[in-house]
């Protein structure tokens, strides 16, 4: 069994009620619990610490650079070097080929001699940097990507676990209306899916799901269950599931700060 817990699920931005995009899936591994996060946008760590010691993370995983999925590697980075349990280990990073000089950008400290240094690695140097591939092994997992319709690098990312008979689930990131994620979420247990727009014909091409798509991508690809996300804090989320609902045979949901699946596979 995987379980997924919600730690930010605002679109686009922190919001009054949720961080940005984050999302927790553990499973067991070893005589223990594997914990893998899949984006890190702000705010996230300061609420990752109600479900466990961050320095737990055993891999992240990022699904583009938009600063609202990615940014809070920076207070991740502080914490592993200051915080009272500092040092924490070298973990792996998964994400498209530039997401170190990204985060290295964002972060942008002088180093030298000089008293404004860092002490110990930079923060490029302090994660063990991993490029997408079409498939990798991730602790008890089998991840597999595929890059869907956005303005930047974009991946879906599908999580399975390597057993038989094993539960999966998909994580769309950032995407429009995309056949990729539709094939790669083919009879998931559940699509955790982004629904950043409400129904509009003036809607923009190739940047977000409305509710409505969302659910008619989880429809075509014969999915479980679908968990909408993502929703910015303009819109209002009971609309956005109103959207969704008609356009899906089972059940749909809304992420919320905290929520958890348990994920059992068919």
């Amino acid at each position: 069994m995987m379980k997924l817990t919600i730690v930010g699920c605002s679109g686009s931005l922190s919001g009054p009620d949720s961080p940005a995009s984050s999302y927790l899936v553990q499973a067991p591994y070893q005589d223990r619990t594997f914990s893998l996060l899949l984006d890190c946008g702000p705010g996230a760590m300061g609420a990752l610490y109600r479900y466990l010691d961050p320095r737990e993370i055993d891999a992240i995983a990022l699904s583009h650079l938009h600063a609202d999925h990615c940014l809070d590697l920076c207070g991740y980075y502080v914490a592993a070097c200051y915080s009272p349990s500092a040092p924490w280990p070298r973990r792996p990073v998964y994400g498209p080929a530039n997401a170190a000089s990204r985060i290295a950008q964002a972060y942008e400290v002088p180093r030298g001699d000089s008293s404004a240094s860092e002490h110990g690695p930079p923060i490029d140097e302090h994660f063990d940097w991993r490029i997408w591939q079409p498939s990798q092994r991730i602790g008890p997992f089998t991840v597999r990507t595929v890059q869907v319709d956005h303005p930047v690098e974009a991946y879906a990312i599908r999580v399975e676990e390597d057993k038989p008979g094993g539960a999966a689930m998909v994580y769309s990131g950032d995407t429009g209306p995309s056949e990729a994620l539709v094939q790669i979420a083919n009879r998931v247990d559940l699509l955790l899916v982004e629904s950043a727009f409400l129904d509009h014909p003036d809607n923009p091409d190739g940047m977000h799901l409305s509710g409505a798509q969302a659910a008619a991508i989880g429809q075509a690809a014969g999915v479980a269950a679908i968990v909408i996300t993502h929703i910015p804090p303009w819109y209002e989320p009971d609309r956005v599931l109103a959207e969704a609902t008609p356009h899906f045979d089972g059940p749909v949901s809304l992420a919320k700060p905290g929520a958890v699946w348990d994920i059992v596979g068919r």
